[in-house]
């Protein structure tokens, strides 16, 4: 998988900082792994390894052990950590200096094979061998990062086995860099009489990717502001660059990127270190001596003066304005990223500049309505050796560029002028310490992520993550310097010749011209050849066919037993009360390390069909218009201030024995400090009682930017919005999700945003609002702490009593309503009083599913096709059966046919809980055959 700008870590590794957590942590959890971990000493060998460091990282909950390999060099971090979910990556410094796609390529094909593991892509078999977690591969712009993790043991060994063998001893074999990568071949293989053309995985899956313009525009500010090195090139690889790469140069790529000594491998959880040392240097490292490699990315040389480059794209169909497609940036080159503290700063700035309402850019450019939403690639980037930050505007107007560019001059001295409010960073400041507390299931993979382009350049993985450390020094200068932000934005903007300026406009012949180069390139590739490399070419077309269809032995992976699993599952305790106004709230006691989540769910049974097209625009709008007595500002601030964030989504729910009922409607969530549950409870008190519809400009801004998005989503989702059409017909419950979340609501931003006069859609909103924003028909949950469940429960039944029930009693617009007991589940649930909960589905006794076939015409090279089969409901016998048979024509067909044979990146079959069987591909240089072998693996064709 490929990632232009490195891989998006989750949460505060987005926009990293901290709060005040005290050292007591580690030895509050004596017994557990991180105070385990502490007892390793400095220069202790363990299994040809060396201790250089243990720290513990209170605000975490961990302990970092620092080891090197002693004959090789290999870096290696262990963060030990009471989490069962452990994880393993290795990370390689790859630097490649043409866009070949060589890197890319290389992920791909080490992964098909190797000497340990011969049989082929032992990666995707391993899938259905495995309880794992996670599995997957990344190349970033200058690395690439082979992760995986699992809750056990014994999974653990076997994926490790196998992801070293993969990584250090791969068969490379030429077939599989043909599959993988790139190859000529008769359109029908079997046929030398059809063209030859190209095909290949990564080849179809970066033409998919720059069918997406954000993407384009994001590759070219890179290597325009970066022309030095490494980052000059696309390390995806450019579709008109990919056929000059040749098997031995990925080979010699492989020899002098994937050593040992060129590699960082990291470790997490609670599984023991000492098993993993034990594994890794016997399985590999152990058959090698350090090298020196030469990947070392040089520093950018800075500009004396700012440049300015304009590129183009192509069209935007589902643009609000055809005339209003530019895009426009400027960036600035900033600091080296391994000087942790400066970059700290530097992220913190740029989410002042830039995140909510409140911010100068969004303030300067979002509201002046000169465009739809910030560029691509806003903010601070700190994925390549020197960071930078970029800020602008997409969808404007071409003769607009120059006023965009003033607009960002002026803001800039503007700051340095004025500076921040000091709420806005204790805003920011405390949105770091929740998302620091805040658990997520996958932590190990977002700690590697975030360290990674960091510790890839010899930086110091323990000191980023140190932040507490960095916090209290940033505090520290800001008390000593009240202007310490204001330098840093003069310095770093105002002062900074190394300055970008990029615009790209659409060419309504982009396509056709990319097509044209690849046909010349295309052309030039068969006129170079032979009569005698032509045979050859057919001769290997027919061999790879050939092993594509043999049967793999995949005896020699590694399988779990039966006896490798845990018998039983853990089940949660909860307990449901039946609160003031007959509300059910369900509690969960938890250890989540003194936050509050809460969530709420409300029906839309009484609302008129008309207004449903409209719920995600009101659910999008309703916490970002003001309430109360605060306005849009004041309200971002106060959720910034007193919450982790408080978001509202439409919902659909099937019925999980019945594929013609469903549950309708919106669920509120919300997390906070225990100390701000009050503030975070009357916050939503307000937005119910008192929302505000009236901020006519401000919600025209709002829909500009929810439009563009979903416009901007299709390219890397197109396959979700072909499964939601095709199964729209087949349920009652699939033709609402079409109109929450498919195509249908793409179209009806578009046509909202190209109103001149919004006012009918606005009207619109607190119509929704009478029959939403009521506790008739609403069910909550809160998990918190033991300690502070009683102050929950308060907060919470204050909560409904303010917001009350409907002055009159609304009836369900569609007459066949069943009312259904919530199952309690098997896990020892109490219900404190009694009481039962019920809630109210939908049903339509004269549903008829009905066969439909659509094709939306998008003007990309690629394709998303699915197919969808109604089955059965999820507490019917055969839906485990089907959910079984879904995995295995995924591994024992489609993945054949689809990807290896094809050359889509992607190709499966799936069943979702609502009982619709999915069929489908991505990034798919075909369409009839995929259906054919649709047909094929469901037995239909």
């Amino acid at each position: 998988m490929w990632r232009c700008s490195g891989m998006r870590a989750l949460g505060w590794l987005r926009r990293p900082s901290a709060g005040n957590v005290h050292h007591k942590i580690c030895r509050e959890r004596s017994d557990q792994a991180s105070e385990k971990a502490l007892r390793y000493k400095v220069g202790e060998k363990i299994h040809g390894f060396t201790v250089n460091q243990v720290t513990c990282i209170p605000e975490l909950f961990l302990t970092a052990v620092k080891l090197s390999h002693d004959n090789t060099g290999a870096r290696y971090l262990h963060l030990a950590r009471e989490d069962k979910n452990n994880l393993f990556s290795v990370q390689f410094r790859t630097t490649p200096m043409d866009s070949t796609g060589v890197p890319h390529i290389l992920e791909h094909t080490v992964l098909c094979g190797s000497q340990k593991y011969p049989c082929r892509d032992p990666f995707f078999k391993m899938l259905n061998r495995s309880l794992s977690t996670f599995m997957n591969a990344f190349t970033a712009s200058d690395y690439t990062l082979y992760p995986f993790s699992t809750q056990n043991p014994m999974d653990f060994q076997n994926l490790l086995s196998v992801y070293l063998d993969a990584t250090f001893f791969p068969c490379l074999r030429e077939l599989d860099f043909w599959q993988e990568g790139w190859r000529l071949e008769h359109e029908n293989p079997s046929d030398p009489q059809t063209p030859l053309i190209f095909k290949g995985v990564v080849f179809n899956e970066m033409k998919g990717a720059f069918t997406d313009n954000e993407r384009i525009f994001s590759q070219h500010l890179q290597n325009k502001l970066l022309p030095d090195h490494t980052y000059s090139v696309i390390s995806g690889g450019d579709p008109l660059c990919i056929p000059e790469l040749t098997w031995e140069q990925l080979k010699q790529f492989h020899a002098t990127h994937y050593h040992p000594s060129n590699a960082r491998f990291f470790t997490y959880g609670n599984f023991q270190l000492e098993q993993h040392l034990k594994q890794i240097h016997e399985e590999a490292l152990s058959k090698f001596q350090k090298i020196e490699p030469s990947t070392t990315v040089p520093a950018q040389k800075p500009w004396d003066k700012p440049r300015e480059f304009q590129v183009t794209c192509g069209p935007d169909s589902l643009a609000t304005d055809a005339s209003k497609q530019t895009t426009i940036s400027v960036s600035f080159l900033l600091p080296d990223i391994t000087d942790t503290f400066e970059a700290f700063t530097l992220n913190l700035l740029s989410s002042l500049l830039i995140s909510g309402p409140n911010s100068p850019f969004y303030k300067a450019l979002i509201e002046s309505g000169l465009g739809s939403d910030f560029s691509p690639d806003v903010g601070y980037n700190g994925y390549t050796r020197e960071a930078y930050f970029s800020v602008g505007l997409q969808g404007i107007a071409e003769k607009d560029i120059q006023t965009v560019r003033d607009l960002v001059d002026r803001t800039i001295d503007e700051v340095i002028e004025k500076g921040f409010e000091d709420d806005r960073i204790e805003a920011l400041l405390h949105k770091i310490e929740i998302q620091m507390k805040h658990q997520s299931t996958s932590f190990g993979l977002a700690l590697t992520s975030y360290i990674a382009s960091c510790w890839n350049h010899d930086g110091d993985p323990v000191e980023l993550l140190q932040i507490g450390n960095q916090l209290a020094r940033f505090r520290r200068c800001l008390k000593e310097n009240p202007k310490f932000l204001q330098e840093k934005v003069k310095q770093y903007f105002k002062n900074n010749q190394h300055k970008l300026t990029l615009s790209m406009k659409p060419d309504d012949k982009y396509y056709e011209k990319q097509t044209e180069l690849e046909t010349e390139k295309l052309k030039q590739k068969v006129n170079s050849l032979s009569q005698k490399d032509k045979q050859q070419i057919y001769e290997k077309g027919l061999e790879l066919r050939a092993q594509q269809s043999k049967p793999q032995d995949a005896s020699c992976l590694p399988a779990l037993k039966v006896s490798d699993i845990e018998p039983t599952m853990p089940f949660t305790e909860l307990e449901v009360t039946t609160a003031v106004e007959e509300v059910p709230v369900q509690y969960c006691a938890q250890p989540t390390n003194g936050m509050v989540y809460f969530r709420a769910f409300s029906s839309l049974n009484t609302l008129p069909e008309e207004l449903q097209p409209y719920v995600p625009l009101f659910c999008s709008v309703l916490t970002k218009l003001g309430c109360g007595i605060l306005d849009y500002r004041e309200q971002a601030q106060q959720i910034e201030l007193k919450t982790g964030g408080m978001t509202v989504s439409p919902h659909v729910l099937p019925d999980e024995s019945h594929l013609d009922t469903y549950e309708q409607g919106v669920l509120f969530s919300s997390l906070c400090l225990d100390r701000n549950l009050p503030d975070m409870m009357h916050l939503w008190s307000e937005i119910f009682n008192n929302p505000c519809f009236e901020e006519e400009e401000h919600f025209r801004v709002l829909v500009k930017m929810t439009a563009q998005e979903l416009s901007n989503g299709i390219p890397d989702s197109g396959h979700l919005y072909a499964s939601l059409r095709a199964s729209k017909t087949l349920t009652p419950a699939g033709d609402l999700q079409e109109t929450f979340s498919g195509m249908d609501q793409v179209r009806l931003m578009k046509r909202i945003a190209e109103m001149t006069d919004v006012k009918p859609i606005l009207k619109k909103l607190p119509r929704i609002k009478k029959h939403l924003l009521k506790c008739d028909n609403m069910r909550c949950s809160v998990n918190a702490t033991p300690q502070q469940m009683s102050q929950a429960q308060k907060e919470v039944e204050n909560f409904i009593r303010n917001v009350g029930r409907s002055k009159k009693e609304r009836k369900p617009v569609r007459p066949h309503v069943v009312e259904k007991p919530v199952h309690s589940g098997s896990s020892g649930s109490t219900q404190a009083n009694g009481s039962q909960i019920i809630k109210k589905l939908v049903t339509d006794p004269t549903f008829k599913a009905c066969q439909m076939k659509t094709h939306f015409l998008l003007p990309f090279p690629v394709n998303y096709v699915s197919e969808c089969v109604r089955t059965a409901p999820y507490t019917d016998p055969d839906h485990a059966s089907l959910k079984i048979l879904a995995r295995l024509m995924t591994a024992k067909f489609l993945h054949t046919e689809i990807r290896e044979k094809g050359g889509a990146y992607g190709g499966g079959a799936k069943l979702s809980h609502n009982g619709i069987f999915t069929l489908y591909s991505y990034r798919d240089p075909n369409s009839i055959e995929t259906l054919q072998s649709f047909g094929k693996g469901s037995g239909l064709g």
